[in-house]
C-alpha cells in the first residue's frame, strides 16, 4: 500500500487507509524543518570541510618543514665531510712544503759556507 499526502484537504471527498491529511500549516512547517535540517547539513558540511583543508595545510606544512630539516642536516654532513678531506689534503700538503723547506735549507747550509769563503777570498786577496 502507497503512503499519499494531501496538502489540500478540502478537495479530498473520501480517506483511503495510510492517506495522511495535510493542512498548509503543517506542510509549510513541515517544509521550513527540512529546509532547516539541509542548512544545518550545509553548515556541518562546510565545517568538516574547512576542518580538513586546515588539518591538510597543518601536514603539509610539517611535511614540507621536516624536508628542510632533512635537507639542511645532509648539507651540513656533505660541508663537514668536504671540510674533513679538504684538511687531511692541505695537512699533507704543508707537511710536503714543510719537508722540502728543511731540504732547501739543509742543501742551503752547505752553499752557504762555501759563498761566505769565497766572499773571504775574495776580500783577502
Amino acid at each position: 500500500m502507497r503512503e499519499v499526502i494531501i496538502i489540500n484537504s478540502s478537495t479530498v471527498a473520501e480517506c483511503t487507509v495510510g492517506v495522511h491529511r495535510m493542512g498548509r500549516e503543517e506542510v509549510l512547517r513541515a517544509i521550513r524543518q527540512a529546509e532547516s535540517e539541509a542548512e544545518q547539513t550545509i553548515a556541518d558540511a562546510e565545517s568538516k570541510a574547512s576542518e580538513i583543508v586546515s588539518k591538510a595545510r597543518l601536514t603539509a606544512t610539517e611535511i614540507i618543514q621536516a624536508g628542510r630539516s632533512d635537507s639542511e642536516a645532509n648539507a651540513q654532513t656533505m660541508i663537514s665531510e668536504a671540510r674533513s678531506a679538504a684538511e687531511s689534503e692541505a695537512h699533507k700538503v704543508s707537511e710536503e712544503g714543510d719537508s722540502r723547506i728543511g731540504s732547501i735549507h739543509d742543501g742551503g747550509e752547505g752553499s752557504r759556507e762555501d759563498a761566505v769563503n769565497a766572499v773571504l777570498d775574495a776580500f783577502r786577496s
